[in-house]
């Protein structure tokens, strides 16, 4: 009788429970994907600038809008611009730096490739295709210009040529002693064993580089007469960051080049001075910090001048990211160049004639912190003059003379203007102005900028807030946050426009507000700033979160007791310390790709943001050693070919969920690797279905198929 009755009354509350379940459509999610950047994309018109190069400065760029695509020739002298018909059907791009799928390495003069064969540097003469062996001990694991940052590997050669094509600054890079990755397919039949070198943090042994450089012209290695430096540099470990071997700087008749060493864990950089021909090295200066040194923000910053025996070099010694002039004899400071509590970003151009500086900073105008302007200032710190007056957030792209320079400029509520300036800052020309009004026309509306304070009660922080273009009054919305906790970068991202950011947006139509927030301890700030969580990785933001949702649902109709949360990689990592730490305030969690035990990650990555194994609890910060706090919805997602972050950081999870007796679901991609490819679309569709599900309470479309190719 009592079984009976409990019977009748489980199954009476499921049918009512299921009867005030709202169920959405396969047309809602059609409608969602409709505000995706492959279909917003055909609604903007004249959507920015992009130059082709001609002499003297001239240039043209093809506009399309409504009407269709036109074509105009600009020409900075006569401060022209003009329809043109001789301009469009094709585009020169200038030489390739890299040819052959990107494996060999064009010489400034374009007549010699290097490639690496057998773990040995050949030159290739161009246009007989003669090869042409420079080094002979090279060996597998202790070849000549491998590439292997461990997250990140090609077969590309890693090199500096000098700029008159005679010689070039590479390395022997000493891997012999480091650890061993291994991932493996999913296929019919023995799955095929991947391994590549992968050093992890608290590794007695990493990888190492011997520099050397080599004389091209009558083959010879040079030993710079130093020990190995660690394979680290002033940016990140990837010590071709920009493309070619970083911090190097030769001199013009490759007499000598300039470099700086990082130590391992980026708390030391020594500059020195080699001499081309002999290998002598002379130590210039060093800068050591209590956390850890980088050299600009997303570009390295230091030049050598040695027509002047002048260096200039980036340093947040006062709090900011600032530049200062070293004399190159002494390796004594001469002066502070730029000054304030602002940041210097990117160092654009060098005047060595008229001793003048061109750069790129963040903070110095009123207003969002994040938007860049251009400036220039004299070597001795005088005369700063800010070139782009206008209120966002600026790129620029100087002309080849360098004479003149193209703004584009944008808010990430603004669509962005493109004009046309001499080095001065004068106005010359306005190019283009971006028109979303066919985009509105169809609902669409741009995310709503938002300060708030941060976790300490005192510090402003920055963000975008997306909600339904169609709300109901009186309702209250759960919310979606989604993270990126860096340090090396942030949840936002770009702060210029965009029309789509990935799917929040979409997210938001489904019914829910998403909420983006830069955290503390993220970049592009003072150093202060950026070192809030130095040495506990696991704080990611989410302090800096829950406060900002907080005080957010005091504007918006946010459900403060329906928190949701995902992320990618870091976000990954971020979002299942969310679902662990604060379990009563994120209800459902997606953890995508994620870092969780940075002790099972790049060595570089925690012993710059942690400091090293033995200085920092990186037991504590491991996410699997707080999975049995979970209460709510929790989806992991790993491709299992991840050469990036291992899956064994989400296995990791996996176990520990399961000894807790926890119930979570799991999403693997058998061989995809850190981005998912062909399956992002199913990823996010799976996504819309998880937050819908479990944090409106709705039930998705069966197998809602996306349009979209990719989303990444």
């Amino acid at each position: 009788m009592n079984k009976f009755w409990f019977t009748v009354t489980a199954c009476a509350f499921v049918v009512t429970a299921n009867a005030q379940q709202k169920a959405l459509t396969a047309q809602d999610y059609e409608r969602a994907e409709s505000f995706m950047g492959y279909n917003t994309a055909k609604y903007i018109d004249n959507a920015g600038v992009s130059p082709n190069w001609l002499p003297g400065d001239k240039f043209w760029y093809t506009a399309r809008n409504a009407a269709g695509t036109q074509t105009f020739l600009v020409d900075p002298e006569k401060k022209t611009k003009t329809l043109t018909t001789e301009y469009g059907s094709t585009v020169s791009p200038p030489p390739a730096r890299r040819r052959g799928g990107g494996n060999e390495v064009i010489s400034p003069d374009g007549k010699k490739a290097i490639l690496i064969k057998d773990y040995n540097l050949y030159v290739k003469d161009i246009a007989s295709g003669q090869l042409t062996q420079l080094t002979t001990d090279g060996i597998k694991d202790y070849g000549y210009a491998t590439d292997n940052a461990g997250w990140r590997h090609s077969d590309a050669p890693i090199l500096r040529w000098s700029p008159d094509s005679k010689k070039i600054a590479t390395f022997q890079q000493d891997q012999r002693n480091s650890k061993d990755m291994y991932l493996a397919t999913t296929n019919v039949g023995a799955p095929k064993l991947e391994a590549w070198k992968y050093p992890l943090p608290g590794d007695k042994e990493i990888a190492t580089i011997r520099r050397v450089i080599i004389d091209v012209e009558n083959p010879k290695v040079i030993s710079l007469n130093i020990a190995p430096d660690p394979h680290r540099g002033t940016l990140s470990d990837d010590i071709s960051s920009s493309g070619t071997f970083d911090d190097i700087d030769w001199k013009a008749d490759g007499s000598e080049v300039a470099f700086v060493s990082t130590s391992r864990d980026h708390k030391n950089e020594k500059f020195r001075i080699a001499n081309a021909s002999t290998g002598a090295v002379r130590e210039v200066f060093e800068e050591t910090v209590k956390t850890q040194y980088e050299s600009g923000q997303g570009m390295i910053n230091w030049r050598y001048l040695p027509s002047t025996k002048e260096i200039i070099w980036y340093s947040e010694r006062d709090n900011w990211g600032h530049l200062y002039l070293y004399d190159a004899t002494t390796g004594k400071v001469k002066n502070q160049i730029t000054k304030g509590d602002w940041v210097v970003t990117r160092l654009l151009k060098v005047d060595e004639k008229t001793r003048t500086l061109y750069f790129m900073a963040n903070g110095k105008e009123k207003g969002n912190p994040y938007f860049g302007h251009f400036y220039k200032i004299g070597f001795d710190g005088k005369n700063l003059t800010l070139l782009t007056p206008e209120e966002g957030n600026h790129m620029v792209t100087l002309s080849p003379s360098e004479k003149y320079f193209i703004d584009n400029y944008s808010q990430p509520n603004v669509p962005s203007v493109v004009v046309l300036r001499d080095l001065n800052g004068k106005l010359i020309k306005e190019l283009e102005k971006t028109d979303v009004s066919r985009l509105i026309a169809t609902g669409w509306k741009a995310p709503a900028p938002v300060s708030v304070k941060a976790h300490d009660g005192t510090t402003d922080i920055y963000g975008l807030v997306f909600t339904p273009t169609k709300m109901d009054a009186g309702k209250k919305y759960p919310v979606i946050d989604y993270i990126y906790p860096g340090p090396q970068g942030g949840s936002v991202g770009s702060w210029f426009f965009s029309a789509s950011r990935g799917d929040h947006q979409a997210l938001a139509e489904l019914g829910f507000i998403v909420v983006v927030i830069e955290g503390t301890s993220n970049p592009g700030r003072s150093k202060s700033f950026h070192d809030m969580s130095y040495g506990n990785m696991a704080e990611n933001t989410l302090p800096d979160q829950i406060t900002a949702i907080k005080q957010l649902s005091a504007k918006y109709p946010i459900d403060t007791t329906r928190v949701g949360i995902w992320g990618h990689s870091g976000g990954g990592f971020a979002t299942a310390t969310a679902m662990f730490r604060y379990p009563d305030f994120f209800k459902v969690g997606i953890s995508e790709s994620g870092n969780h035990d940075n002790r099972n990650y790049e060595d570089d990555w925690g012993e710059r943001y942690n400091g090293l194994a033995e200085n920092s609890d990186y037991e504590a910060q491991a996410n699997q050693n707080h999975a049995q706090n979970l209460k709510g919805k929790l989806m992991l997602v790993h491709g299992m070919m991840d050469d990036n972050v291992p899956p064994y950081n989400t296995l990791l999870v996996v176990e520990a969920l399961q000894k807790a007796n926890k119930s979570f679901d799991l999403v693997l991609f058998p061989n995809s690797a850190h981005g998912y490819g062909a399956y992002s679309p199913y990823m996010m569709r799976r996504r819309w279905d998880y937050f819908v599900q479990h944090l409106l309470g709705a039930e998705p479309p069966k197998d809602y198929k996306m349009t979209g190719t990719t989303i990444r």
